[in-house]
């Protein structure tokens, strides 16, 4: 089953030459063409006789004009790469306005999100249509939220209200605890006072369902997709459903600071910090047998403990890891911010470092295609919850990652104005789920300035 929040090359991104994430943050002014600058400067350091300083000025000025002409450096032979210049504002809403009008053309008669080929994913997974309304909601300019929010607004709200179960959850019959945490999120934003016993009813299943007395009790503390209509493989936590779950919750205490629950079970944030922790390749916090400090996978995550769906690494002396991969890593993050550990805790600096080390905009690392879209979504909200507006990649060079991911989302959506990915796994293939990731990944950028 999809990842309803999100490789190769998608076919539609930036072309070798010319590509806007490289114009953009400088990278085709470096390397080579740099070291060719410093190269010819040593040659002039190294003749027998050494030259006159005005020798030395005429040569380097005549090196400098040629490369100028050349377009190779941007002010002289040691010049560094210009630092990226932020996507205008206007730029990035406009991309959002055109996506979530493709959105809302997409509104069926009973107010769930789907394009024709998907209707009855749309119909049992009322998530799907919840995380379209949550970019609605976020939606910078205020319109879609209020007394005054289209239609679009209260019909998919209604659609969410009619998936209501008796046992708390809003789900149709199966992916019981993804469904209503998604739901629980875009149900928050309704502003109704007629919600709150809906509203109480969902966040108290979420709570519910975390796992407790395990067969294995790595799983202790995390979340899973729910024990309705789940086939057995799935029937354990992962830290994908855990996010969700943490998210939903977060924000139900975020948006209620001063209210308590009502009877019932609370959260125990504690197990959930440590199932987190053991999805982690960190062994200083990790004691699972697999977990493993090698420098490829050291502080990155993977789906739930003893499995990734990277798969595994040999490494050296016929050891093997589990690798970690980008979508887990900013999940695992996510989950230990929204757990409010600090910045410094050694879990997230080494997840950072993970994700600063293995940066790319390229493809989801360790998945490629699979899950690309989710990747950036996840990218947009996790930087910006940790606070880190830069990322040191090799060599030093500073990478402001924000500019880039919105000239790189930008550059990926069609005419249209819908995004989707060529890579099928996690539902990426379905336009509604793909352009409600870019739409949120881009109202993380502006709503972070």
């Amino acid at each position: 089953m999809n990842r309803f929040y999100p490789n190769h090359r998608h076919k539609c991104a930036g072309r070798e030459s010319g590509d806007p994430i490289r114009l953009l943050s400088g990278t085709a002014f470096q390397g080579a063409r740099a070291g060719q600058g410093m190269d010819i400067a040593k040659c002039g350091r190294a003749s027998l006789t050494p030259p006159s300083p005005q020798v030395r000025r005429n040569f380097y000025s005549m090196i400098k004009h040629i490369l100028l002409s050349l377009g190779l450096v941007a002010v002289s032979a040691m010049a560094q790469a210009p630092k990226p210049t932020a996507v205008p504002r206007e730029q990035i809403q406009a991309a959002i306005d055109k996506g979530l009008s493709w959105l809302e053309k997409q509104q069926r008669a009973d107010g769930s999100f789907a394009t024709p080929g998907n209707s009855a994913a749309a119909t049992d997974h009322p998530g799907l249509s919840a995380l379209s309304l949550v970019a609605f909601h976020r939606d910078p300019t205020g319109k879609y939220r209020g007394k005054t929010a289209p239609l679009v607004m209260a019909k998919g709200y209604n659609f969410l209200r009619s998936k209501a179960q008796p046992d708390g959850g809003i789900y149709e019959k199966s992916l019981t605890n993804y469904n209503t945490s998604l739901s629980l999120l875009a149900l928050l934003n309704t502003g109704e006072p007629s919600d709150e016993p809906l509203l109480t009813k969902a966040r108290q299943f979420v709570v519910e369902q975390q796992a407790k007395g395990m067969a294995s009790e790595s799983l202790d503390g995390g979340f899973g997709y729910g024990p309705t209509g789940t086939s057995p493989k799935r029937q354990h936590p992962d830290l994908d459903n855990t996010l969700m779950s943490l998210e939903a919750l977060r924000a139900y205490k975020d948006a209620r600071p001063n209210v308590e629950a009502a009877g019932g079970k609370e959260l125990n944030w504690q197990a959930a910090i440590e199932f987190v922790a053991r999805c982690q390749n960190l062994p200083a916090s990790n004691k699972e047998a697999w977990a493993s400090s090698d420098e490829a996978n050291k502080g990155g995550f993977i789906y739930y403990p003893g499995y990734s769906n990277a798969g595994e690494q040999e490494l050296d002396g016929g050891k093997k890891a589990l690798r970690s991969y980008g979508t887990m890593s900013y999940a695992g993050l996510l989950s230990f911010i929204y757990a409010d550990l600090k910045q410094d805790d050694p879990r997230i600096v080494a997840a950072l470092e993970w994700l600063t080390k293995n940066y790319t905009l390229e493809e989801n690392p360790g998945m490629k295609g699979a899950g690309l879209y989710f990747y950036y979504q996840l990218m947009s909200k996790g930087l910006a919850a940790a606070k880190v507006t830069e990322l040191s990649v090799a060599g030093g060079q500073k990478v402001a990652w924000a500019p880039q991911l919105a000239t790189r989302i930008l550059s990926l959506q069609t005419p249209d104005g819908f995004w989707v990915n060529d890579n099928a796994r996690w539902m990426e293939k379905d336009a509604v789920l793909v352009t409600t990731y870019c739409v949120l990944a881009l109202e993380n950028l502006l709503n972070a300035r």
